[in-house]
């Protein structure tokens, strides 16, 4: 059953044109990435699904409703977390819950208990009345999560929900993300910029380049994609023709001096491979990886540094604003 429906959506702002045209259906209880270098389209197209930006043409049914028509019943059905905390440092945990639980006129008679469930569901239980403000990163990263949640959305937008923290704490947010998925029946649509992380939390992962979407399918339909092997060969002055021109050689990339070369059956090939090339300093065979298609794709690398400097949504939309007038 699909919980987000798409139409030819688009956006412009003034001459930019952020999104064009895009069709996407995402199912219920389905974890999707929205994938994309900076500038392609994917901060604008969420934007518009939580209804912060209004769309220039096509249509966005959330739940049901419209995202142009019905804007407030649409936020009534998603939670968000975005980027950059909002928690409101000067209250406990549980007060930052109970004020979200007042804002979404949760029935009095269900809200303790929801905020309890959450609170043990992201295991804060035992931190519940301390001040946020003594919270780690990695505990307002969950209370976040847990807030998201705590009104029961159709859907949750997380917009880079594990960036800057350590790859412990990474791992156990994605741990709670999952099992709130599998738990509440949400579905959620998720930014990132850790392409290992996409790779296994995603059922399905969009990839989004100047406004489109140029490829959408599941990680490991896109990493078949490819096919084969990717050797990485260190050498000088490889004969890089000579290589293209062989029948198990798919695609060539130069880093410096090491060449990628992704191939058919490495171990049977490699032998030959290696003696038309001279002077090879080093030899690294490897399986293809999501960010692998994603360069393929997009032609070039997401880089955790490049999110940092871009900030998160809410200012990525100002900027297009500012730009387009």
């Amino acid at each position: 059953m699909a919980i987000i429906e798409i139409r030819s959506l688009t956006k412009t702002f003034g001459k930019i044109r952020a999104v064009r045209g895009i069709d996407l259906t995402i199912e219920k209880g389905e974890i999707f990435g929205l994938l994309g270098p900076n500038g392609a389209g994917k901060t604008t197209t969420i934007g518009m699904l939580c209804t912060i930006v209004r769309p220039t043409s096509g249509s966005g049914i959330i739940a049901g409703f419209d995202i142009a028509k019905h804007p407030t019943q649409v936020r009534q059905n998603v939670g968000i977390v975005f980027q950059d905390p909002t928690l409101d440092t000067i209250l406990t945990g549980r007060e930052n819950l109970q004020l979200h639980a007042r804002l979404y006129g949760i029935p009095a008679r269900d809200r303790n208990r929801w905020i309890e469930e959450m609170l043990e569901l992201v295991d804060l239980t035992q931190r519940a009345d301390d001040l946020t403000k003594t919270y780690s990163g990695g505990m307002r990263r969950r209370l976040e999560l847990a807030r998201g949640l705590l009104h029961r959305p159709a859907v949750l937008f997380l917009d880079e929900p594990t960036l800057g923290l350590d790859p412990q704490t990474r791992a156990r947010t994605w741990e709670y993300i999952r099992k709130m998925a599998q738990k509440e029946r949400t579905t959620v649509v998720l930014t990132t910029h850790y392409m290992e992380e996409a790779q296994l939390m995603c059922n399905r992962i969009g990839i989004i380049d100047a406004g489109r979407i140029i490829a959408l399918d599941t990680p490991g339909n896109m990493i078949d994609m490819l096919g084969g092997d990717i050797v990485a060969i260190n050498s000088p002055n490889p004969p890089l023709d000579t290589i293209r021109a062989l029948s198990y050689v798919s695609a060539i990339k130069t880093v410096g001096e090491t060449i990628e070369i992704t191939m058919k059956s490495a171990h049977l090939h490699l032998a030959e491979l290696l003696s038309l090339i001279d002077n090879v300093v080093s030899v690294e065979i490897r399986k293809p990886t999501l960010n692998d298609v994603f360069i393929k794709l997009t032609g070039r690398d997401i880089r955790e540094e490049d999110v940092e400097n871009s900030g998160g949504w809410v200012e990525t939309i100002a900027r297009y604003r500012q730009r387009g007038k």
